[in-house]
């Protein structure tokens, strides 16, 4: 949680951060300033004290209203730095961040993060390395990376805010599924009143608008995958394709608060008009183990734990898994969670492997999402819902919706 920041400063040596680029879908920025308006800032944070937020004086408003202190670059005069920095700009960036930082009075270890070119910060950071010799700038990755860490756990704020999303998600979700069964079915695929065929495409358009009226958005995509590409985990489908009916369909969506706020992540996997034998007993044993283990989750117990028992309990029902046959691409093919957050992946993650030894902490958001897949018979099948470690230790699914495989449509 925030509240454990300084702590994690402290305990890995750092005296302060600079977190550097937009204020919009960059986790580590957004993180201190919300969804912001900013199309480029720097906050540079002390150990022990507030963050200070650095921006332009033609959004000087937008970052008030981040409640932190706000100092404007332009009385710096960037036009008179570039001049002194030759029109070297990487050069005269590293001027105005040494000017920041005698502002904030920070030096030392500085662990720096943040979303901004890759080859442009590189550039600054060595003009400014040059220029302060006594303050270390370090990436921030590994330990180093306190903000991922403190982001593991939530505040109830940050709770309620992914609670929220996650109810306009299923809400959404309620709206495909409804939008599906009110089309008919004819030769194996769903037509409109209209006789024109539904595709992929036009499903993905309808989910974001839905999203978007609803106050979010879909940064990173939906899969919305049918047959042969629902066995193949992270194949978004393909948007020309028609909409078949008796083939299964992972519906897996994972948007955020819009300008980039906290995401939700769920997926449910559907059937039209019937479900094939195999299907039907692959969507019940993936739903009795992600029922297992949403239900076994604790605070205290590693998330690899969860993963080796979803391993073992599909081996135990004939499937190959990444723990009996590494690299399998059928069977159960991926770890069982990960966090969910800022990033709609982030710490803890389930793998399982001998570095991965973090526990459960009340305040984690975590996923489940149990799957088989087998693309060469023509299925996959994954049942995903986002749970909250409370503080009594208890695992809750923050945003219900049903979990059954088959949608009825007409004519099928």
């Amino acid at each position: 949680m925030k509240s454990d920041l300084d702590a994690l400063m402290l305990e890995t040596g750092l005296d302060g951060l600079l977190v550097t680029g937009a204020g919009m879908h960059n986790p580590s920025l957004t993180y201190f300033v919300g969804p912001a308006h900013l199309t480029f800032a720097d906050l540079l944070k002390k150990r022990g004290q507030t963050p200070v937020l650095f921006c332009r004086a033609m959004e000087r408003e937008e970052a008030a209203r981040t409640g932190l202190p706000v100092k404007v670059v332009d009385d710096f005069n960037p036009t008179q730095l570039l001049d002194q920095a030759g029109g070297d700009t990487a050069r005269q960036r590293a001027l105005l961040l040494e000017r920041m930082l005698a502002e904030t009075g920070l030096g030392g270890r500085v662990a720096v993060t943040g979303r901004a070119d890759l080859g442009a910060g590189l550039a600054t950071l060595q003009h400014l390395g040059r220029a302060l010799p006594e303050v270390e700038f370090v990436g921030a990755v590994d330990r180093l990376d306190v903000i991922t860490r403190a982001r593991a756990t939530k505040d109830e704020a940050e709770v309620e805010r992914i609670r929220q999303i996650g109810r306009a998600t299923v809400q959404v979700v309620a709206d495909v599924a409804n939008f599906l069964t009110s089309h008919r079915a004819r030769n194996g695929v769903l037509l409109n009143q209209h006789d024109e065929v539904l595709t992929i495409g036009e499903v993905k358009r309808r989910i974001n608008l839905w999203l978007a009226m609803r106050g979010a958005e879909n940064p990173e995509g939906t899969i919305f995958a049918v047959g042969r590409d629902a066995g193949v985990p992270h194949s978004v489908g393909d948007d020309a394709a028609p909409v078949e009916v008796g083939k299964s369909i992972v519906f897996d969506i994972f948007p955020c608060e819009a300008g980039g706020g906290y995401f939700y992540d769920m997926t449910r996997t559907w059937c039209l008009g019937f479900a094939p034998d195999e299907v039907q007993r692959a969507h019940e044993e993936v739903l009795a183990v992600q029922q297992e283990m949403c239900a076994a989750l604790r605070a205290g117990t590693p998330f690899r734990e969860y993963q080796k028992r979803t391993c073992q309990a599909f081996e135990a029902r004939g499937h190959p898994t990444v723990q009996s046959t590494p690299g399998t691409r059928e069977g159960y093919v991926h770890s069982l969670g990960h966090g969910v957050g800022l990033a709609v992946q982030e710490r803890p993650l389930a793998g399982y492997s001998d570095h991965n030894l973090e526990p459960l902490m009340p305040g984690a958001v975590v996923t489940v999402e149990p799957g088989l897949y087998y693309p060469e018979r023509g299925y996959g099948v994954r049942i995903e819902d986002t749970l909250w470690i409370r503080p009594d230790g208890m695992a809750e699914v923050l945003a219900e919706f049903p979990r059954d495989l088959v949608l009825k449509v007409q004519g099928a």
